[in-house]
């Protein structure tokens, strides 16, 4: 046998090659349906950036994609409160994520390295309140605030401060839990060996555990930024006058009125808006597979 003949490749048996029927019952469909989940994701998208760039202010007029391209919507957002409410709401979505990572992460610490009474009924506690929907405490919380303003008025109706309490108050429960099951997932001898070493709970949290958890944190952040900076109801109750309103309100103003509703300009600021969502998700992107998938096992 020459080298040549022993080099030479040799052909696959004819029943392991796959027929066209098979591929695509074993594999293609999975592209197919990629293909598909892709195109149903990327419209809107694609039509609400076809809206922004339509100088007519109507979304009729977007049915032809990209069919004028004009950024008269993008300058003409200068002229209204838009970038006011963009401040207004990354500070309120700023302060209220890094408050919920550091109210989540020392409840879950505390239920998955504690043993005290009422830990159980705690968290079955923090289980259960999530059961109710929100709109059932929209009364409540007006009139707290209503009344709370007449004592404190930094945390009466019209405040940002007051808003970023009313998030934090609903920050447990779901993070929580997402986290408790990532602290579960660090071995307890860490804790043992800083004990031993002479560190304190509060050493051993704060530069042993929390370096440990990071991806969890980052995911949390990122879902905590996300609702507070998407949320309209609460925001709209507790938020009374236009320099004080979030982009979500702002942007509804906008649409409101069905005479003079705008939704060019609102298709505009809805197109801005998302940046700042995109840009912290590409951020924490490689923490997000990670923190959910370690976060998702209860130990």
């Amino acid at each position: 046998m020459t080298a040549t003949q022993g080099t030479r490749a040799v052909p696959l048996p004819a029943h392991r090659r796959k027929t066209p029927r098979q591929w695509l019952t074993q594999l293609g469909w999975r592209h197919l349906v990629g293909v598909i989940a892709v195109v149903y994701a990327a419209f809107p998208i694609v039509y609400v950036v076809s809206a922004s760039l339509t100088v007519d202010g109507t979304l009729t007029g977007s049915n032809q994609l990209f069919a004028s391209i004009s950024w008269a919507n993008f300058a003409a957002l200068n002229g209204t409160k838009f970038w006011a409410w963009m401040g207004n709401t990354l500070v309120i979505a700023v302060v209220t994520s890094i408050g919920t990572v550091l109210m989540g992460a020392a409840a879950a610490y505390a239920f998955s390295r504690f043993r005290f009474t009422g830990r159980r009924t705690g968290l079955t506690s923090l289980l259960i309140i999530q059961m109710f929907p929100q709109v059932l405490a929209f009364v409540a919380i007006f009139l707290l605030l209503l009344t709370l303003g007449d004592v404190v008025p930094a945390l009466g109706l019209d405040s940002r401060l007051a808003l970023i309490m009313v998030y934090l108050g609903g920050a447990l429960g779901a993070n929580t839990f997402l986290m408790y099951g990532f602290f579960n997932s660090v071995p307890m001898e860490i804790d043992e060996a800083a004990k031993i070493d002479g560190a304190t709970h509060a050493q051993t949290y704060w530069t042993i555990i929390l370096p440990l958890v990071v991806p969890i944190l980052a995911v949390v952040a990122l879902l905590s930024f996300i609702s507070s900076f998407a949320e309209f109801v609460v925001a709209r109750v507790v938020l009374q006058t236009e320099e004080n309103w979030t982009l979500a309100v702002g942007l509804y103003s906008m649409v409101s009125s069905q005479k003079d509703a705008n939704w060019g300009l609102f298709a505009a600021g809805a197109v801005l808006a998302a940046l700042p969502v995109l840009l912290l998700f590409l951020f924490l992107q490689r923490y997000i597979v990670s923190g959910l998938t370690a976060g998702a096992v209860k130990g």
